[in-house]
């Protein structure tokens, strides 16, 4: 087998291995396969690492062809990274994982995850077993977590009083781009996830919030709207622009004559055989409007097109309609209205008319882009976020802080228990493990749950490089102070406001989002220090 000259990065921070004499690449084994893989995963993590925390960096990415993306997104870096190695594409599930589960703290469990394995390197170097520091690292996440509920405070809200709600958000969007407006932006988020949730129960309808975005405008005009709007406009420039007390039929077939499914051939040999054919098409079409203003409607959505011809009769029978709206709008508006979705003529019937307060036409800027708004549904409370921005990128980045702002909303909505940011919470889970190892482990498992407290003060550390500070001192006075306090609150503070107390100065996480990356980022160091060999296709010897 070949021997591994050494571990080396391309200019991208990719690991790649040098063999001697040229010879082929062949199979890892042992204690090279876990350092190769260590060393992938950590080059990954590198990558996040200054992106955590309110002054954290934003990353540029550019696709293949040219897109731009600037954010600084955990999940979204990393699924827009070309990733290469194996276990770098596993750090990249796990940001999605937080990201599906969570909504929040993509880039802390991708953080604390590069500094589990960076301390299981330093064991593996002293002779430790892989399994063993597993085992540890599993230990001492369950005393950090357990610890995490202990110091957990639980918050009390309502839809009149939403300030700690407010407050929480604003912790989310203080990282991002939009964190100029993060007093409005967290408001919006708040209202929105408030008016599709049942506080009673729990339970939050997030497939009620849609957020739309069109560039052009201020960051700072962009708004809640209490009902459905969708990137379309009227069917022709002279039906009405609002509609009182709306009707709405939703179509799903098409607005014009039908035509066979086999291939069909005719010929026309006279004027009046093209009269008759002419007349048959006029028919048709008159029965089709018709037949929709017999139900009684006052504005058609069709999920197809329909020619000139058509449109100019439901011009003519005073009937608005908007066309090719999108399966997935369509849908919306059906929930939100209570209409039933037709898909054939013969089925229209008033029964099926959904009912909105007002329908209006809005247009935007100078280029007279325009959308339409329904407003006061019916039957559901929809929302949606029109998110308004400078360029396309600030409006993806608007909308993506948005989604991490109200999914910690819900989180907050189905467990009221928060814990307090600033690296507090790990500084003081640290602290907790580091005691517990001390006083009821002994053995090599000891070194491993020490390990893991170490791991754990590295997010504070990271905190304090990305505000500027000195990482060492700031998070020595941090344990320091809260050893000698006993106060689990204070944490790195990063906005230079006078007091490392992380309640006076508002920042809280949802304690769910907490236990999640623990739980996250144990696991995914597991995986990777049980694979003691790396087959590569082809190669097996």
């Amino acid at each position: 087998m070949a021997q591994p000259a050494g571990y080396f990065t391309d200019e991208y921070g990719r690991p790649f291995i040098v063999l001697r004499e040229q010879q082929a690449k062949a199979r890892l084994r042992g204690i090279e396969a876990m350092k190769a893989n260590l060393l992938a995963a950590q080059s990954v993590t590198n990558t996040l690492r200054s992106s955590l925390g309110p002054k954290g960096m934003d990353k540029m990415l550019v696709s293949s062809d040219g897109d731009v993306t600037i954010t600084n997104d955990g999940a979204t870096i990393l699924q827009r990274m070309d990733v290469d190695h194996q276990i770098g594409k596993l750090l990249v599930d796990l940001s999605q994982s937080q990201d599906n589960e969570v909504g929040d703290g993509t880039t802390g469990v991708v953080v604390l995850a590069g500094a589990l394995l960076s301390e299981a390197e330093k064991l593996l170097d002293r002779g430790l077993h892989p399994v063993r520091i597993a085992e540890g690292f599993e230990h001492a996440a369950d005393v950090a977590v357990e610890h995490l509920r202990t110091i957990a405070t639980q918050v009390e809200f309502s839809a009149e009083e939403k300030s700690f709600l407010v407050d929480t958000a604003q912790t989310t969007l203080s990282s991002k781009i939009i964190n100029v407006h993060k007093r409005k932006m967290a408001q919006i988020a708040v209202d929105a996830v408030l008016a599709v949730s049942d506080l009673e129960h729990h339970d939050t309808r997030f497939d009620l919030i849609s957020v739309q975005g069109k560039a052009g405008g201020r960051l700072e005009e962009t708004e809640l709207i209490r009902g459905v709007v969708i990137d379309k406009e009227m069917s022709h420039p002279q039906m009405p622009k609002v509609i009182e007390d709306a009707r709405i039929l939703i179509l799903t077939c098409p607005f014009e004559p039908p035509k066979p499914k086999t291939k069909h051939k005719l010929d026309i040999t006279s004027r009046d055989a093209y009269e008759r054919l002419h007349q048959r098409e006029q028919d048709y079409f008159t029965e089709m409007v018709a037949q929709c203003k017999a139900s009684g409607a006052n504005l058609i959505i069709c999920q197809w097109g329909f020619d000139d011809e058509a449109n100019h009769l439901l011009l003519q029978n005073d009937l608005p309609a908007v066309r090719w709206v999108g399966g997935v709008e369509i849908e919306r508006i059906a929930i939100a209205t209570g209409a039933r979705i037709v898909p054939r003529f013969s089925e229209v019937s008033a029964d099926k008319l959904g009912r909105a307060g007002r329908v209006r036409e809005v247009a935007f800027g100078t280029t007279k882009e325009r959308m339409i708004v329904i407003e006061d549904c019916a039957e559901s409370s929809a929302v949606t976020v029109l998110v308004r921005g400078g360029n396309r990128m600030i409006v993806d980045e608007a909308d993506r802080s948005l989604h991490d702002a109200m999914c910690v909303v819900r989180n907050l909505i189905r467990d009221n228990r928060i814990v307090y940011g600033g690296g507090s919470a790990e500084v003081a889970c640290g602290l907790a493990v580091a005691a517990y190892a001390d006083a009821s482990v002994s053995g090599v498992e000891q070194y491993a749950i020490r390990a893991f407290a170490d791991a754990l003060e590295d997010v504070a550390f990271a905190l304090a490089e990305n505000s500027g500070l000195d990482p060492i001192a700031e998070v020595t006075r941090v344990k320091s102070e809260q050893v000698a306090t006993g106060n689990p609150r204070l944490g790195v503070d990063c906005m230079q406001t006078g007091t490392r107390d992380m309640r006076e100065q508002h920042v809280f996480e949802t304690l769910s989002s907490k236990v999640q990356q623990l739980q996250l980022a144990t696991q995914l160091c597991r995986l990777v220090l049980k694979i003691d060999d790396v087959v590569l296709e082809g190669n097996y010897s």
